[in-house]
């Protein structure tokens, strides 16, 4: 998530050091480039164009770095401790939406850890961290807050605590997530930092992801080093070198490269800091793996952006199936002090790094062109003794002229063999199996497409007349405008609308339109009421599988009295549409909810075209009575289709990587104080929300319920 002002509630909320206050722009004088200025400011320092500049580029970062490590009379105290000597080898870190069906088996209930780390070793060369990401973008469809999320997650904080302590059997390590700017929802009784270190001692995690945040308080350090030895904190976005002494990690969001590769500042300044690069609506990563592989640093590998399908080409894993392993294994060399920036090289568009300790040099190359090289690549003179391999091709070499594909990378080594250990020809037979099954094409693929579950039909009642409590709705062809606010977990494909030529998307709203031709149809009255519900249960004697969550604002499994007529809630789309079968009923679809609610006319509110008081539940405490508000009421005598609840649709989709339903009508909660809470309150009869589906102990909420309809033709 991109950076938005925060909350002033934030207790990890601090004001960042400005670079720019310790060190000032110097320039380069070159006749060929007079522009050019030395900025250590930016996140990528940028480099000249002009290689003659290139040797006083690299004396200029080496005088930054000395005169800023004097100037914050540095310590690396917290690098030297053995409990976070992990951090700086950490180089993949993969973005796991909870809800991800690759991850888990909502079906049959359980986590598929195993399964997904044989995907991510096949796809990316395996992962050395995971992010499990739990609330955003579900977070405000009710009144939980973000910890709960991982409270309500499958087999709440134990089963969670299973995946890490898998993660860690396989060699991972496990963030969690923490959202500052959740201030809108349930309250906890104790500070973020208290409940955070809770979840971290809980589930026994190595690191948290600050979003949005640059920097955590110097508290949190703290009291995290208390809980559990080797917590890292993650910031999003330029953390202040001021506080890289206690950041092990950065996330790097959407860094700007120069056109010759620059100089990634804070691992610049501190060898052993390690920042996952990602863009994450990019169509082409490869930017990225340039700028990881250039500095040493790692990358973060994202396809399911909050429940939008980015999907990785071919070159993208083929570049990280060979890049990795390398990174891995020479981990030493990348975080030490022997790198030198922008060394020669023979060949235009090419750009290289060398690294170097204990007789060894590596040179990490680039290709920036469109075509693959031709010829010698660098210039490398090796003394009696040593060899050369070329570490992608995985086969020693007499000299640096190995191609290298168009916006591909290289790596050779040069070293006596016995420095390179006795298990090396193993690592090259693995890097020429990788070389082997390389792909360049960066063709999007195209296996995951959103399906909308069938929709059943239900016999018509004898005389075709509506059932008693249920509003006649005729059929015909209808012209229906749609609109939801777009967030990123996107619209009703897979793949986001801002990736999809055509998307009618303004001001932050995606405009759906669509012709449907609609059979008649009959609609209940009102939402399906908690007395309603009971007598079903008891009727039928449903229960469901996972019972997690279920009717959860009952007492002891009895409808509070009180709450008779109102509708019932704490109910997934499962025990929505068991109670429809029960009933002979089925959910409405999306089009027959809005048509039903709208009218011929097309109003915006079932009442008419602009919100009125005293005809909906406006907001408060809870839910109201079903039928408190008949001014409310649609064209077709309809109540409660604005306000109280949420309302479920026969809209399912799945793709194979999230699962999601469309809600309609709005409720009578509402989180404020950030726009990246879901929406909430009162909403236009054309307006619909999307809801990833997780679970039921988490897709049951006390803001969603539902009507049925039946067939009439």
């Amino acid at each position: 998530m991109t950076p938005n002002p925060l909350p002033r509630r934030s207790f990890l909320n601090l004001a960042a050091t400005s670079v720019a206050a310790l060190w000032a722009p110097h320039v380069l004088r070159a006749s060929n480039e007079p522009g050019y200025m030395f900025d250590p400011n930016p996140n990528i320092i940028p480099a000249p164009k002009d290689r003659a500049l290139w040797p006083a580029f690299r004396e200029q970062l080496a005088a930054w770095r000395m005169e800023q490590r004097q100037r914050l009379h540095y310590s690396d105290e917290l690098y030297r401790r053995p409990e976070f000597a992990w951090a700086a080898s950490s180089y993949a870190c993969y973005f796991l939406l909870l809800g991800d069906e690759r991850f888990y088996d909502a079906a049959a209930g359980r986590y598929r850890v195993e399964e997904w780390l044989g995907r991510l070793q096949r796809d990316f060369g395996g992962c050395d961290g995971v992010v499990l990401w739990h609330a955003y973008p579900r977070i405000g469809l009710d009144e939980r807050n973000q910890y709960d999320f991982y409270r309500d997650a499958p087999g709440g904080l134990p089963g969670l605590r299973g995946v890490v302590d898998a993660l860690h059997r396989a060699g991972l390590r496990a963030y969690i997530d923490y959202n500052p700017w959740d201030t809108g929802t349930r309250r906890e009784n104790r500070s973020d930092i208290g409940v955070l270190c809770e979840m971290v001692q809980a589930l026994d995690v190595d690191g948290i992801f600050l979003d949005t945040m640059k920097e955590g308080a110097a508290e949190l350090r703290q009291k995290l080093d208390a809980v559990r030895p080797g917590v890292v904190l993650e910031g999003e976005g330029a953390l202040p070198v001021a506080r890289i002494s206690d950041h092990h990690q950065g996330w790097a969001q959407s860094f700007k490269d120069s056109p010759a590769p620059g100089i990634v500042r804070n691992k610049w300044f501190e060898r052993r800091h390690l920042l996952h690069h990602i863009d994450r609506w990019s169509t082409d990563r490869t930017a990225q793996f340039h700028v990881a592989f250039m500095n040493g640093t790692g990358v973060l590998v994202w396809d399911n952006i909050f429940g939008s399908w980015n999907g990785y080409r071919p070159r993208e894993k083929s570049i990280l199936r060979a890049m990795l392993p390398i990174q891995r294994r020479f981990a030493a060399l990348f975080a030490g002090e022997e790198w030198a920036p922008l060394v020669p090289v023979l060949v235009p568009d090419v750009y290289a790094s060398r690294w170097e300790a204990n007789g060894v040099r590596l040179w990490t190359l680039v290709n920036r062109a469109d075509r693959a090289t031709q010829g010698p690549l660098l210039e490398i003179i090796l003394p009696p003794g040593e060899k050369l391999w070329d570490l992608v091709a995985g086969r020693e070499v007499e000299s640096p002229n190995t191609p290298i594909r168009a916006r591909g990378i290289g790596c050779f080594i040069a070293a006596e063999p016995a420095a390179l250990g006795t298990d090396f020809e193993v690592f090259l037979q693995r890097q020429r199996e990788t070389e082997a099954h390389a792909d360049g094409s960066m063709a999007f693929p195209l296996d995951v497409q959103a399906m909308l579950k069938p929709v059943p039909r239900t016999q018509p009642p004898a005389g075709r007349r509506p059932p008693a409590g249920m509003a006649f709705i005729p059929g015909g062809k209808f012209h229906l405008v749609t609109e939801l606010r777009l967030r990123e977990c996107g619209g009703y494909e897979s793949t986001h609308p801002r990736m999809t030529k055509g998307s009618m998307i303004r001001e932050g709203v995606l405009t759906v339109t669509r012709d449907v031709v609609l059979e008649p149809y009959a609609m209940d009255l009102t939402p399906v009421t908690n007395a309603q519900y009971a007598e079903f249960m008891r009727r039928s004697g449903y229960r469901p599988m996972h019972a997690e969550k279920f009717l959860h604002h009952w007492r002891a499994g009895k409808v509070p009295g009180e709450l008779a007529e109102h509708p019932v809630v704490f109910v997934d789309l499962d025990d929505a549409r068991a109670f429809a079968r029960w009933a002979g009923k089925r959910l409405p679809t999306e089009p027959e909810w809005q048509f039903a609610a709208q009218g011929p006319d097309a109003r915006l509110y079932p009442w008419g075209d602009a919100m009125s008081a005293g005809r909906c539940n406006g907001g408060g405490a809870g839910t109201t009575p079903v039928r408190q508000f008949p001014d409310g009421r649609s064209p077709f005598g309809i109540f409660d289709l604005c306000g109280n609840t949420w309302e479920w649709t026969e809209s399912e989709h799945r793709d194979g990587v999230n699962r999601f339903a469309v809600v309609r009508g709005g409720s009578y909660f509402k989180a404020d104080g950030s726009h990246w809470y879901m929406d909430g309150g009162p909403r236009p009869a054309g307006f619909a929300a999307k809801v990833l589906l997780t679970w039921p102990g988490i897709d049951r909420c006390s803001t969603v319920g539902f009507r049925c309809v039946v067939d009439l033709a």
